[in-house]
């Protein structure tokens, strides 16, 4: 009701109301940020619309227009496109003696979880000069290790899972080469086997192994045709010579039944019709 009654009044008013997306992962007041610089199309999905450059090199226009000439820069979000677009801005930025951190870039072009997130707040506090108290600590991590853990154990990513979610197609196809992609593939299964140890650990009952009910019927056979009376070793050489013929000298502990199985008699099909 609340949303309607705010609604309705924006509109009667002749305001343009543009609310926040859920779960973006930007404080409040970056996002007052970035609907006050005027872009031209607001972003609804940060690691998306941040991926190619051109909304943050808008940005940059604003405070620095001469530097940021948006004729330059491509809306396309073809990995040709992005790097393109993100050449220009880092040239455009060692002009102005700013610098931004170079994993973070990467991770916003590959659109890896929360390196968009972190890269508008960091040019929020360059632009403004104001600090937030969200921003994260030096350990940069763009994985999807804080979504695995919201997961229950029984949905979380495999191993095959883990590397498609954390090494994307565009990272292989920037680094084609196949030892840098092995690399960041055995990174990506050790710390998927790191987490698994530890879910082991907290979740002990439910990687208990149940024992298979389907032994190999010969093993078992031989296993129990050892006699003490007859003295018989299947470990022998002549096991054959000395295995016993009926089970009474063993007590052999398998037991055979035979079954009779009555055929149908099938009627002449000689007959004439």
């Amino acid at each position: 009701m609340d949303f309607v009654v705010v609604t309705f009044r924006t509109l009667q008013s002749g305001m343009s109301y543009a609310p926040s997306p859920k779960k973006t992962g930007l404080p409040r007041e970056v996002w007052k940020w970035l609907q006050g610089t005027g872009l031209s199309f607001y972003p609804k999905n940060v690691r998306r619309d941040f991926s190619n450059g051109y909304l943050l090199a808008e940005i940059l226009s604003r405070y620095y227009p001469q530097s940021f000439p948006m004729h330059s820069y491509d809306r396309g979000t073809s990995l040709s496109a992005k790097q393109s677009n993100w050449g220009l801005i880092l040239k455009a930025l060692q002009k102005q003696n700013l610098s931004l951190v170079k994993s973070v870039i990467e991770g916003t072009i590959h659109c890896k979880p929360g390196a968009a997130e972190l890269l508008v707040q960091e040019v929020y506090s360059i632009l403004t000069n104001k600090s937030i108290k969200s921003v994260p600590g030096p350990e940069l991590d763009f994985t999807d290790r804080e979504y695995q853990e919201i997961l229950p154990p029984v949905a979380r990513s495999t191993a095959s899972r883990a590397i498609k979610s954390n090494l994307t197609a565009t990272e292989i196809i920037a680094e084609p080469d196949i030892s840098t992609n092995q690399r960041r593939t055995n990174v990506i299964l050790q710390r998927h086997a790191v987490h698994k140890s530890a879910e082991k650990a907290v979740y002990p009952g439910r990687f208990r192994m149940k024992p298979r009910r389907s032994p190999l019927v010969g093993k078992a056979l031989v296993s129990s045709s050892y006699c003490d009376e007859c003295d018989i070793n299947p470990s022998s050489e002549d096991v054959a010579a000395k295995l016993c013929s009926t089970s009474v000298c063993c007590k052999a502990a398998a037991s055979y039944k035979e079954l009779k199985v009555l055929q149908p008699v099938r009627r002449s099909q000689d007959k004439e019709l």
